[in-house]
């Protein structure tokens, strides 16, 4: 089956050596140069990754990455000036999969591309292999091979990053990860200066668990080293940790 992607940017240079490259990669590659259009084109067809640039007429990209996570879960990876630090932000905030930085090196974008697919992938084919499929901790409740997470009772709407990060941290409980080792494990790369990646997940992910930001209950940071999650609960599974990563 042929793999769609979509790419939202007004820069036609820049669409187009992207283009070039996803070619490359087996992708057949819509192009769009409208805030709106993209937006449009995004949400009346199903694509395999969409390339969104922040700066974008009519409609700027950080809007279109919001109204695409309301209704769709495709892979998002965003395009950002290096000025544009506080978009970066927000637009991982909003449920964007990664950003890239321009102007960028053909290796990385490549690296960013294979991994955000390989994740997505991961989390729509349901051949996980697990031995155990649940994890208790109080009222948070993670069934694995559904993919759902329920606290107390209410489902979450968790993007496929966001629930790998939570499932890997809670496999481990006690256990502290870098942010390097975050995303060697679940982004699957180890370019530096992203780190800000790792915040704005964590950030993202805290706000749908926690009930008080600033006293968190589930995910704790270790300062100065990195994050981890409580190991003050009691879980129901006992399954080996590295199981969802195999």
């Amino acid at each position: 089956m042929s793999k769609k992607a979509l790419i939202i940017e007004d820069d036609m240079a820049i669409a187009n050596l992207i283009a070039l490259h996803l070619k490359d990669l087996s992708y057949e590659v819509v192009k769009v140069g409208e805030g709106d259009k993209g937006l449009d084109f995004a949400l009346r067809e199903d694509y395999n990754l969409i390339i969104l640039d922040i700066n974008l007429p009519n409609l700027d990209g950080i809007e279109v990455c919001k109204q695409i996570r309301l209704v769709k879960q495709t892979p998002v990876i965003m395009l950002t000036a290096k000025t544009e630090e506080l978009d970066k932000v927000l637009s991982l905030e909003l449920g964007a999969d990664d950003y890239i930085t321009k102007p960028f090196s053909v290796r990385e974008f490549i690296a960013r591309v294979k991994a955000v697919t390989r994740r997505f992938e991961k989390a729509t084919s349901h051949k996980i292999g697990l031995v155990h499929n649940e994890l208790q901790f109080d009222e948070l409740r993670i069934l694995k091979e559904e993919r759902k997470v329920t606290l107390s009772g209410r489902v979450l709407n968790l993007s496929p990053t966001e629930f790998d990060l939570l499932v890997l941290m809670a496999s481990n409980p006690g256990k502290v990860f870098s942010r390097e080792k975050l995303l060697e494990l679940v982004w699957g790369y180890d370019f530096d200066g992203y780190r800000h990646t790792v915040n704005s997940h964590i950030n993202r992910l805290r706000g749908k668990l926690e009930s008080n930001m600033s006293d968190p209950k589930f995910i704790l940071t270790t300062w100065g080293v990195g994050y981890r999650f409580s190991d003050e609960f009691k879980t129901s599974s006992h399954e080996n940790p590295k199981e969802h990563f195999k």
